[in-house]
């Protein structure tokens, strides 16, 4: 996703912090994949941002995947299908599963593919080639993160939809009308149901005491 907007404060650096603590030794491996769940505006982005340039730091190249960018539907069109085609379409079978599982055995090959990325500008998705070679770690970001076989260390960040709602407003992204409550509520279901299965768990409001196993 490009031109995306997020904020980096000083309790996602610490959260960071404690994730590579708890990765450091399993990234050694030569491919390893870390799945970022949540919902919309919990902070995915800017911790998937802060632990690629930690990793970087320690010599560890990283590259992150944005589920936006795997929509079946582009986001032009994506709010007209929804209203047209109802509710019972928001959820995990909104995203090109295939073409997600497909990168993620070309990262595992390092192998080099063309993937696509989201404008956040134009609303337009483009192309950009990556070559997986020599990227050592893998970070998935999205509301369905941990639905991707193969992941290798899951955070789940702990914030609904309710508790960032003027996060949302101040983003832009999206009209908040009563319809946009409606698909929030139906992916805060789907989203909570990957929860179980989390490795660690991140929550920002009450840092720091959010973080746990």
């Amino acid at each position: 996703m490009q031109n995306d907007v997020f904020h980096i404060k000083e309790n996602h650096i610490q959260a960071a912090e404690m994730v590579m603590n708890e990765i450091s030794e399993k990234a050694e491996k030569k491919k390893f994949i870390i799945g970022i769940a949540g919902e919309v505006s919990s902070g995915k982005t800017t911790l998937a941002y802060l632990l690629g340039r930690m990793l970087k730091m320690k010599g560890h190249a990283s590259k992150i995947l944005d589920l936006v960018d795997f929509y079946k539907v582009p986001p032009l069109e994506r709010r007209t299908y929804r209203e047209k085609h109802g509710l019972d379409t928001i959820g995990v079978d909104e995203y090109d599963w295939k073409k997600i599982e497909s990168t993620l055995k070309s990262f595992r090959n390092g192998d080099s593919v063309e993937l696509p990325l989201v404008d956040m500008l134009t609303d337009e998705v483009d192309a950009i080639r990556t070559n997986f070679q020599n990227v050592q770690v893998l970070i998935i970001s999205g509301l369905y993160a941990f639905y991707c076989k193969d992941v290798d260390f899951k955070i789940f960040m702990e914030l609904t939809y309710r508790e960032t709602y003027e996060a949302q407003k101040y983003t832009g992204k999206e009209v908040m009308d009563s319809f946009r409550q409606k698909i929030l509520e139906k992916e805060h279901k789907a989203v909570q149901k990957q929860k179980n299965d989390a490795d660690i768990y991140i929550d920002f409001n009450s840092f720091l005491s959010s973080y746990h196993l």
